[in-house]
């Protein structure tokens, strides 16, 4: 067998120079397929690969922001905790979570809500009691819009989110004062002092909570414990794994381990639209790459009928024709993919590196500078695009070529 494949290389190789001098006859013909080729798979590549750096950068900024990778609470907590969240109190410590080397931090939340009040101005808040030094790598992706961060900040402080600040008329070395209503139905106050203004990526976030040492909010709502332990991996690509070892060292009915993604409501959102719009560039794109290529090689059968006659005279068959013509339009699908791609990925580094300037999307309040991210798996993509649809385009023609009728081939244009 492999004597015979062998064999049979020399006459591929023989088959590939035929078809690549057929292309090179017509020079503009064959020039305007592979532009035309070429550019649909750059415009895939970048808009593709500006669409996968923001699915990325939304990513993680929603998990260093917000999230955390994995959250453990008490089973129920996020579908009935809302009303009740000191029902479903989680302990201070944690001393049966499970140990790996993927976990950089694993840290207390509680959730408490109230009224929060600045002289004559009290407005509703949603809160976040955090430790401040192990949250301090989860919310890197936080920006202190005034002030400091809550771990440079001394232990009876606040930050507000930048729209809760703005309604209440607050700003830093501000006095505010917190009140709650406690686990027992009481009514409790805390004053602090407001040490930093943040903002996140999610505007309606930043209108309504504010972040608070644990201790403070503890205190707030006497109670002990956490609603939520956070745990910060040291990449995204590892959530499954720690998750499978996290639910396996964790009582399933004491404790719920929930992946980042689950949380991500706005983000599974925005991957859902943004996906849609690459397929459908993806299939504009395969529309016209085939109209392209179709067009090409039905010009060139009918202008090679003599030839096509000829050669079928002298013995070739008709699956040679075929395979002839669909070689032609492989070879522009290789050559004009292989050109689209490396032509994307340096056109694409080039706008990465001087930026593209975002205006602020719906749900957010700033801009940002966005960039062009093309994965291997991308460029792949793009690739197979242009070869799959070539492939598909000269179909046609080809098959077209090989039902000539040889006598009526060998008249034609006489």
């Amino acid at each position: 067998m492999l004597d015979s494949i062998k064999a049979q290389l020399p006459r591929a190789w023989l088959q590939v120079q035929l078809a690549v001098k057929n292309l090179a006859r017509q020079r503009r013909r064959s020039a305007l397929a592979l532009v035309t080729v070429s550019g649909g798979v750059m415009a895939f590549l970048l808009a593709g690969g500006f669409i996968h750096w923001v699915f990325q950068d939304l990513r993680e900024s929603t998990i260093h922001s917000q999230l955390g990778h994995v959250q453990i609470t008490r089973p129920g907590y996020l579908d009935h905790g809302l009303g009740d969240p000191y029902k479903y109190l989680l302990p201070s410590r944690l001393d049966a979570m499970p140990q790996d080397p993927r976990i950089v931090t694993t840290t207390p939340r509680l959730a408490f809500s109230g009224l929060l009040s600045k002289g004559d101005e009290t407005i509703s808040f949603l809160g976040e009691g955090i430790d401040p030094l192990k949250e301090a790598p989860i919310s890197r992706a936080i920006t202190i819009v005034k002030g400091k961060a809550l771990h440079e900040s001394p232990p009876l402080s606040v930050s507000l989110g930048e729209g809760l600040a703005s309604n209440l008329g607050a700003t830093v070395g501000d006095r505010v004062v917190l009140m709650g209503t406690t686990s027992t139905g009481s009514v409790n106050a805390v004053e602090l002092t407001v040490t930093g203004i943040f903002a996140t990526i999610t505007k309606a976030y930043d209108d309504a909570v504010l972040r608070a040492p644990i201790d403070v909010a503890r205190k707030l709502m006497r109670v002990e414990g956490a609603t939520t332990w956070v745990v910060l991996l040291s990449k995204t690509e590892d959530t499954g794994g720690v998750m499978a070892v996290l639910r396996q060292g964790l009582d399933p009915k004491a404790f719920e381990v929930i992946p980042w993604s689950d949380l991500a409501d706005f983000y599974n959102k925005t991957v859902e639209l943004f996906s849609k719009q690459v397929g459908v560039v993806r299939l504009l794109i395969a529309l016209i790459v085939i109209l392209s290529i179709s067009n090409t090689l039905t010009m060139s059968v009918i202008e090679r009928t003599n030839e096509i006659g000829t050669s079928m005279a002298i013995g070739v068959r008709r699956r040679g024709v075929l395979g002839m013509f669909m070689l032609e339009g492989v070879i522009l699908g290789i050559i004009g993919g292989v050109l689209g791609v490396v032509g994307g990925m340096s056109l694409g580094a080039l706008i990465s590196h001087i930026g593209i300037p975002m205006p602020p999307p719906p749900g957010m309040a700033r801009g940002y500078i966005g960039e062009i991210l093309i994965s291997p798996a991308l460029a792949l993509d793009g690739f197979l695009l242009a070869f799959l649809t070539t492939l598909l385009a000269s179909v046609f023609p080809a098959w077209k070529a090989s039902r000539m009728n040889i006598v009526d081939a060998l008249r034609h244009q006489q």
